[in-house]
């Protein structure tokens, strides 16, 4: 109604509206009413596209390749592509008003051709066909480096080559080579195998002969080894029977020393006993008999009291006119004798 229209732009859709040449509202996804009549619509998808291409190209040696691949990539920069392109909408929004949106796709594919040719035309014919890697890395890197790629705001997400193919009468020459190389492979496989048979059954009589000459070695060895041990083991056996004649001589020895030091020392204590008796007995002599007497009675019992005076009484007896001693004095003095000894 009176030219007042509303669009709405998807999620991945980048709109611009341009209005007396100047851009008043822009941006992904956007809603918004607009006058027609003094407006222009610019849409542009920021969605990632694939894109598949095909190519002839000639190798260093003059041969025909046909080189089929994708590329995906995505529109970055919407508003330098806006600028470089024509992507008005027409009237009724529902197309674009020229074709420059299907020129990006060719600039694309363009580019790509000629970073591929740069390569395959380097390469032989056979290098060529096993290029693939390497073709990609060289149109990946070419892309990112291209000016008119950076231009257009476009990024490259992947470059994918399909196949690498030759003309058909190459194809079957190369199949033919193939062939005639199998064949000689196979050829010579059988010869190396029948080749190596021999040579594995010489090597087996050579193995079963150094295995018996091998085990003959290990019984000599065997039996020198258990020489040698019984070798070793009597040898051992006389340096412990040595070990211990050594050690009893030691141990005489020892005794020895032992007791020729108890002697000494024995010795030593009866001469310093002597020297004690001596010294007592020097004493004793400057001493009065009665004296020595009266000390050695100190410690006496009764009863040895009573024969010790009994015995002076014999001394002394032809000084004793008469002496009468009664029965019951002397069973007295022996009772606690008896009684003791019992």
């Amino acid at each position: 109604m009176f030219g007042i229209k509303y669009i709405k732009a998807q999620p991945n859709t980048y709109f611009l509206q341009y209005k007396k040449g100047k851009i008043i509202r822009e941006g992904t996804g956007i809603s918004f009413f607009y006058f027609a009549p003094v407006s222009s619509l610019v849409s542009i998808p920021m969605a990632s596209m694939d894109l598949s291409f095909i190519f002839n190209e000639v190798t260093s040696d003059f041969q025909d390749l046909c080189i089929q691949g994708d590329v995906t990539y995505r529109i970055s920069e919407p508003r330098k592509l806006a600028q470089l392109l024509n992507f008005s909408l027409t009237p009724d929004t529902k197309s674009y008003m020229s074709e420059d949106p299907e020129k990006l796709s060719k600039k694309i594919i363009n580019q790509i051709q000629v970073l591929t040719r740069s390569l395959i035309q380097l390469l032989p014919l056979k290098k060529a066909l096993q290029a693939s890697e390497e073709l990609v890395d060289s149109v990946n890197k070419g892309l990112v480096q291209s000016d008119i790629i950076r231009q257009l705001g476009v990024e490259i997400l992947s470059v994918s080559i399909l196949s690498i193919r030759p003309n058909p009468e190459t194809s079957k020459a190369l199949e033919a080579d193939a062939r005639e190389k199998l064949l000689l492979a196979a050829d010579e496989a059988i010869y190396h195998r029948r080749n190596a048979s021999v040579e594995q059954e010489r090597a087996i009589r050579e193995n079963e002969l150094n295995t018996e000459i091998a085990v003959e070695n290990k019984k000599c060895r065997i039996r020198e080894a258990k020489i040698d041990a019984d070798r070793a083991v009597q040898e051992k056996r006389l340096l412990m029977k040595q070990d211990d004649i050594k050690s009893k001589i030691t141990l005489e020895e020892k005794n020895q020393e032992l007791v020729c030091l108890c002697v000494k020392n024995r010795k030593k204590e009866a001469d310093a006993q002597a020297y004690g008796l001596d010294a007592v007995m020097k004493v004793c002599r400057q001493m009065d008999p009665e004296m020595i007497q009266a000390l050695a009675n100190i410690r006496m019992d009764p009863a040895q009291l009573i024969a010790s005076a009994f015995q002076n009484l014999a001394k002394n007896a032809e000084k004793i006119g008469n002496l009468n001693i009664a029965p019951e004095l002397l069973s007295e003095l022996i009772t606690p004798r008896t009684a003791q000894n019992g």
